[in-house]
């Protein structure tokens, strides 16, 4: 199907013409992508750690990017509630990332053989809503998106396996920047094949790895630097019911696996910060108490294995060690740990902290059906995003987020990781 434009629900939306730019065109807004040290890295945080969905610009978005704008397409929205995409054009729809103006929603699935599917009248009529109210145009294809007015980025939000014939088409769409949502592509041979792509075209792709802005992240690791002999312990959770029927949807909807998906942000951490690539591991070990492993029919009904939760420790051969635990069933905040030389707890910091459990909770009040861990990681959504549109719009470096580089590292180490943990588990 073309792209589909629903001019007939809301005239504000302008009908997509349809442009092709060659694969090699090179960017003329080129900057430099070297990473910057781990200190610039960690304190981006502070920048948006008090930007609440009250603390919107003006009205919010409406219709076209202005000057200083990135002109900001959405590639795979999902569904209202349920997909993070929806939660990226929310935050950006409301004006709380003032370099973007989200001017295109391409959602192939929900504006074609999903419309009438589960999700698909409820995302047609948010659809209706938002176009009326912010001159939003939806389609169905990147390949009919005119040329743009402005610095365009793609923020690619849609199913992992999709994501190399999409950041293709968005290079050709004449996009100056890509947002790829973690964790970029299915292996690291396709990820890295995407790179090599960008790179060819000038063309810089930066990743939704949203921890490495965290302030829970950022103050852990300012105190553990106080701590003789420290180690430091990452800690993930999601609100799955701990049900076979939740967690078998959950397996099959993600089913690249949870260290590709849930705790990938947590394996970028370790990459960025901690030493860690497949090269530099010494050793990994599996805390099997905590951790657990099913093969659970999905709603098609194949089966899939998966860890419903997973706690482990990497020491590396340049004398660092760090955990990470992950659980689906664990509830919906995440935090981090310290321990001193004798493996006392010396700090604990939480995400959401106190000072954020008042804005989960006007958002929960907000969108009450919506994905809980939207709200506990909204405002690291909201820097990601604003750091990439004005560095697509200005040059600005977008400092402490993570690269395409890194994540072909991330990957690799959870390719990994994967069946080393598996193996250790059926022991």
């Amino acid at each position: 199907m073309k792209l589909a434009l629903l001019a007939a629900l809301a005239p504000a939306a302008i009908a997509f013409a349809p442009a092709r730019l060659p694969s090699n065109r090179a960017s003329p807004l080129m900057v430099s992508s070297a990473p910057k040290k781990e200190a610039r890295a960690a304190d981006l945080a502070a920048d948006f750690e008090a930007v609440g969905p009250e603390d919107v610009v003006g009205e919010g978005s409406q219709g076209g990017a202005k000057a200083g704008q990135a002109e900001v397409v959405l590639v795979g929205c999902g569904a209202p509630n349920r997909g993070m995409g929806w939660y990226h054009a929310v935050q950006m729809l409301e004006g709380r990332c003032p370099s973007a103006s989200l001017d295109y929603i391409v959602e192939p699935w929900f504006l074609g053989p999903g419309a009438e599917g589960p999700g698909g009248p409820e995302f047609n009529d948010w659809a209706k809503d938002t176009a009326a109210a912010h001159g939003t145009v939806f389609g169905t294809s990147v390949a009919d998106l005119p040329e743009p007015k402005q610095p365009r980025v793609a923020l690619i939000s849609g199913r992992t396996a999709d994501n190399p014939r999409l950041l293709g088409e968005c290079i050709d769409a004449g996009c100056k920047c890509i947002y790829l949502e973690k964790p970029g592509a299915p292996t690291v041979k396709e990820l890295a094949e995407m790179k090599e792509r960008a790179d060819e075209a000038g063309i810089e792709v930066l990743m939704g790895y949203n921890k490495n802005v965290c302030k829970y992240v950022r103050k852990t690791r300012e105190f553990a630097e106080t701590v003789p002999g420290s180690h430091v312990t990452f800690v993930s959770n999601n609100a799955y019911e701990n049900t076979p029927e939740s967690l078998g949807e959950c397996f099959e909807r993600n089913a690249e696996g949870m260290l590709k998906n849930m705790a990938i942000h947590e394996l970028a951490l370790l990459v960025s910060f901690y030493d860690v690539s497949v090269e530099n591991i010494e050793s990994v070990t599996a805390d099997k108490e905590f951790s657990s492993m099913q093969t659970l029919p999905g709603p098609s009904g194949k089966e899939f294995t998966d860890f419903d939760k997973i706690k482990f420790t990497i020491k590396t051969k340049t004398g660092k060690e760090v955990s990470v635990a992950a659980d689906r069933c664990g509830g919906t905040d995440s935090y981090a740990t310290v321990t001193d030389a004798d493996g006392k707890e010396v700090f604990r910091y939480w995400m959401p902290d106190e000072d954020d459990k008042v804005k989960v909770k006007a958002l929960q009040e907000k969108y009450p059906t919506a994905m809980p861990y939207f709200f506990t990681q909204d405002p690291d959504y909201v820097t990601v995003k604003e750091r990439v549109a004005k560095h697509t719009a200005s040059g600005d470096e977008a400092e402490g987020v993570a690269t395409i580089g890194i994540a072909v590292e991330t990957l690799r180490v959870a390719e990994y990781l994967t069946p080393t943990l598996m193996e250790q588990l059926s022991e």
